[in-house]
């Protein structure tokens, strides 16, 4: 299983000053983007009493460090000059700790700049927080992510990556932000090709023994279950008397022969020793308790059929119950239809699915149900969402959001295969990725030993993989280019370990200097930036969550990592050594870096190696 991944300081490591210095669980921290927004906010009220209540319209800005655009708005409503209602606020607007200056540009811009005591006293609030300052939900509600859903006896391939990194990602970010959250793995470990796997290994029992030890790897339990199901496909396909005796195990198995069912359960369990070594390989945690697959709906589905077609929700066509839609056609302008149950009595996937939120909403007391899947099963979707509208399962308090995304290329822009055509092995291209990145760490290591730079080699390996998935906007396809992914230049995740490390290195040679905030002292242009930005991780992180969009949390991180790069070249922290003090609090944006880029990249699932 995977292991929570930790700080330094929850290791013990307590040999430097680098993190904590005393921090503990506090409130939350205000921005210096909200308190600018409030202080606006007051000095409009006071300029422009008229105007009533009044949004500045704040955001960040390359002309200063925050812009107000709201007077525009305003002029319109007070039918004035958008310039002379500007200056009426600057007027009002004293300067004093928070703001340095402001300035009226264009048509009736506010360009603020805050103060360096303002910087330096936030950061010291969000240092002094094992939370950086980041709030809950004053609201939290409970969440369902479905996603990582495998296949039983079958291999998992690279379509399997996207949903398991990106599912991962927004559990441990919707959970930091405040959100209960519920993971469900809804792996398929039903359907008719059961029937000819459960009758080929009641004909040859020991085809799933194992080799005798202790322990079964991941490799010989897929390798089992790939030469079982070689097998029995080829007598499926050349003895008719197997194949009929096949189809007469399906209808055992759904009738819940006892005899059925535990051969059936071998093959699940089989299959969870492979899904666990691929997880475990990916550095992500599966609980078996979180497992839910299409069997655990079984009891349900009739049931929700008899709703479905008692509420009118569905109906029958040509012996099969049906949903349909205004605006889901098919090539011959008709009606294609959601089939909940087919003719011959068996159920379809939207049975299965539609029973999936019967029990996520009616049981778990969800209100949101995340569903991490490809977008090209949209359609799909839409129309099991819709459905369950219609059935009164989902509602206005009660919302199914498709985390739709795209597929993963080769370079050469065509879908992800081996040379062979073939679809490409999941463990495979980890274990490649292993192998590329360990070479980079040796190339660049410094008094590494073997075993470390295998460590490291698999932290950035793995990391590289999931962050190259990851900064790509889920509903993109991306391609999948090993050679820039373990590349120690542009937006990689190797940049921002190496850009950790180095914030550890410096420690390493700070001697009796501690990390202290100085808010007495100016700061250089390098110093400013990177606090301003230091400063958003909590807003970054809200509208990740928000949004499902895991990739502006790496795109954070990545800009974090490159305005630490450019302060580490102008701003000595060691060599040649500042004046103390000046030393004291760089050594304090070093450890509040440090602390940030770690939190985001265990967010992510990603390891921040302390040395490479």
């Amino acid at each position: 299983m995977r292991k929570r991944l930790v700080a330094p300081w929850e290791n013990g490591v307590t040999d430097t000053p680098f993190y904590r210095n005393g921090s503990q669980p506090m409130a939350p921290v205000t921005s210096l983007a909200s308190t600018v927004d409030q202080r606006i906010a007051d000095a409009l009220s006071a300029a422009l009493p008229e105007a009533g209540p009044a949004d500045p319209l704040l955001r960040r800005s390359d002309r200063a460090d925050f812009q107000a655009n709201g007077m525009l708005a305003l002029a319109k409503k007070l039918k004035g000059n958008p310039r002379e209602l500007a200056a009426k606020v600057v007027q009002a607007l004293s300067a004093g700790d928070l703001v340095k200056e402001v300035e009226v540009s264009g048509p009736g811009f506010l360009n603020i700049t805050v103060t360096d005591r303002a910087i330096t006293e936030t950061l010291a609030a969000r240092a002094a927080d094992d939370r950086l300052g980041v709030p809950r939900a004053a609201d939290p509600g409970t969440t369902v992510i479905d996603y990582a859903q495998p296949n039983v006896a079958k291999e998992m391939h690279v379509g399997h990556l996207r949903s398991a990194v990106i599912g991962a990602a927004m559990v441990e970010i919707l959970e930091f932000t405040g959100e209960n959250v519920i993971r469900r793995h809804h792996i398929g470990d039903w359907g008719t090709q059961f029937g000819m796997l459960i009758q080929y290994l009641t004909e040859h029992p020991h085809e799933l023994d194992h080799s005798g030890a202790e322990t079964v790897s991941g490799e010989e339990a897929m390798s089992n279950l790939g030469r079982l199901y070689k097998a029995a496909r080829t007598v499926f396909d050349a003895d008719e008397e197997f194949k009929a005796r096949a189809r007469d195990r399906v209808v055992a198995l759904q009738a819940g022969d006892t005899e059925t069912l535990a051969q059936w359960q071998r093959f699940v369990d089989e299959s969870k020793i492979y899904f666990h070594s691929v997880f475990d390989k990916l550095d992500m945690e599966i609980r078996d308790e979180d497992v839910v697959g299409e069997s655990g709906y079984n009891d349900m589905l009739e049931e929700t059929c008899r709703i479905l077609e008692e509420t009118g929700v569905a109906v029958r066509s040509d012996g099969a119950l049906c949903v349909f839609f205004d605006d889901v056609k098919g090539p011959d302008g008709n009606p294609t239809p959601l089939i909940v149950k087919k003719s011959n009595g068996g159920y379809g996937y939207a049975a299965t699915d539609l029973s999936a939120i019967r029990d996520r909403v009616g049981n778990l007391k969800a209100n949101t149900l995340l569903y991490v899947v490809d977008a090209r099963q949209s359609l799909h979707f839409k129309m099991v969402f819709e459905t369950a509208r219609r059935a009164g399962w989902l509602n206005e308090d009660v919302k199914a959001v498709q985390l739709a995304f795209g597929t993963v290329l080769g370079k050469d822009g065509k879908p992800f295969k081996t040379r062979e055509g073939e679809t490409v092995r999941l463990v495979d291209l980890l274990d490649e990725a292993v192998e590329r990145a360990a070479a980079v760490v040796r190339e660049k290591a410094k008094d590494l030993t073997e075993d470390e730079i295998v460590e490291r080699g698999t932290q950035v390996g793995i990391g590289a993989v999931k962050y190259a998935d990851l900064s790509t906007s889920a509903a993109r396809d991306y391609k999948f280019d090993l050679d820039q992914m373990v590349s120690l230049h542009g937006d990689t995740s190797v940049y921002i370990q190496y850009a950790y490390a180095r914030t550890r290195s410096i420690f390493g040679k700070a001697g009796d200097r501690s990390p202290v905030a100085r808010p007495e002292l100016e700061l250089a242009p390098a110093e400013r930036a990177l606090g301003l930005h230091l400063d958003q991780f909590g807003e970054v992180l809200n509208e990740a969550a928000s949004s499902y969009e895991p990739h502006k949390l790496t795109a954070y991180l990545y800009q974090l990592a490159s305005l630490f790069t450019t302060f580490y070249s102008e701003c000595p922290v060691v060599k040649p050594a500042p004046p103390r003090e000046v030393a004291e609090n760089r050594l304090f944006l070093c450890d509040l870096t440090a602390r940030t880029l770690h939190q985001g990249m265990t967010l992510l699932g990603i390891r921040t190696p302390e040395r490479l």
